[in-house]
């Protein structure tokens, strides 16, 4: 096969459509093959950096704030939170008072994450239900201490008439 030398002597002029068809069927002119560009080190590197490596110090432009708002935290974890203070008081879980109770804590800052709040809705219900226990069974006892009283009354009046 004639060398690219001989190509520029074959033709005076620039080829046109045609003469480059003529020369590449003899086989004077033929099409590189495309290079290859290798996407395997950076997918090597994007499976570490899903594990947490290449993201030290020095890698770092921007503040912790500039790299992941506070502000982007803070509407996450709120809205989570109110998104299970409705659901819990669409099934009935905590009555109204609770739920507002809580959503002002929420707001406030109170709870970390979504467990924690869940763990204080179950101690303040445990805690509502045993004091109302509670108080129920004081309600009973004076009740009774009531019934005895008039009891012994009625015997007193009874006596002092004898």
């Amino acid at each position: 096969m004639p060398t690219l030398v001989c190509l520029i002597i074959i033709l005076p002029s620039l080829p046109s459509g045609q003469n480059i068809r003529k020369l590449f069927n003899d086989g004077l002119i033929i099409k590189k093959p495309v290079k290859i560009h290798s996407r395997a080190r950076v997918r090597e590197r994007d499976a570490a950096k899903r594990l947490g490596r290449h993201s030290g110090f020095g890698r770092r432009r921007g503040t912790r704030n500039a790299r992941m708002p506070e502000k982007g935290l803070w509407v996450r974890r709120i809205r989570v939170l109110r998104r299970l203070l409705k659901k819990y008081r669409a099934q009935k879980k905590i009555d109204k008072h609770l739920y507002r109770e809580l959503y002002n804590k929420v707001k406030g800052n109170v709870y970390k994450n979504k467990r924690v709040l869940m763990e204080s809705i179950i101690k303040l219900k445990l805690e509502r239900a045993r004091t109302k226990a509670l108080e129920a069974e004081a309600n009973a006892h004076r009740k009774k201490n009531k019934i005895l009283r008039e009891k012994r009354a009625k015997k007193q009046a009874q006596a002092s008439e004898k």
